[in-house]
């Protein structure tokens, strides 16, 4: 999403209210998807460098959970791909609970758990006790940076010592130039809501240690985004 302006974003979020047809291509499954079931074009391109970014740092098994899951696209094709983990889609907003939940039984994967609310905000109320693995996929820039403080805290509460944070989107680097798409985004994030916006990497790395995080790897993906990963140090 780090290319498109305010425009694209418009149209972007009629297309996640709407069926679509292509939702039913996302996972190769011919079973009828439920209204309540929300597709994205952006999954589509993003989900298999994802995963292929994760399939080699997340643990052989054990419980994923995914804080701020959204319409539930990445959290099907995870778990298909990923049979060994457990995983555990969450959202704030009940729309995004509805696609999951329409995702999921569209897929009928049994590792793929009941979505869960969570506020990431709220650290302390979180459903999840332990996880193996915590995964957000483009949260930090469209949400308050109190979203972000309640990720990091609520991550280093149920991770394991080495348990990894995987954060997926656009990123600000002090000693890396940022991409003109990526201020163009900025400057529409910020029109749109004045708590959004793309997130400095070097206040990230700061909170995250306050909270025993550790900067792991920083990865660089398609459409100038990044994976960067904190561990449980």
């Amino acid at each position: 999403m780090a290319w498109l302006n305010v425009k694209h974003l418009e149209m972007l979020q009629r297309q996640l209210l709407a069926p679509s047809r292509q939702s039913l291509q996302i996972v190769g499954m011919s079973d009828p998807l439920s209204h309540a079931g929300r597709a994205s074009p952006s999954t589509a391109r993003n989900r298999d460098p994802i995963l292929e970014a994760l399939r080699t740092r997340l643990p052989a098994n054990g419980l994923v959970l995914e804080v701020a899951a959204g319409a539930g696209e990445h959290a099907v094709h995870f778990a298909a791909a990923l049979p060994t983990l457990q995983y555990q889609p969450t959202d704030a907003d009940p729309g995004a609970l509805d696609s999951i939940a329409a995702w999921r039984e569209h897929a009928g994967l049994g590792n793929l758990l009941c979505p869960l609310v969570l506020d990431a905000s709220q650290p302390d109320t979180w459903p999840v006790e332990r996880a193996d693995a915590v995964l957000a996929i483009n949260m930090i820039h469209i949400s308050p940076w109190a979203a972000t403080a309640g990720l990091m805290a609520g991550a280093a509460r149920v991770l394991p010592a080495g348990g990894g944070l995987f954060l997926y989107g656009p990123f600000i680097e002090g000693d890396t130039p940022t991409a003109p798409s990526n201020l163009e985004f900025d400057q529409s994030l910020r029109r749109r809501n004045l708590e959004w916006e793309i997130r400095h990497l070097d206040h990230l790395v700061a909170l995250a240690a306050t909270h025993g995080l550790g900067l792991s790897e920083r990865l660089t993906m398609l459409a100038n985004n990044l994976v960067v990963v904190f561990r449980k140090t």
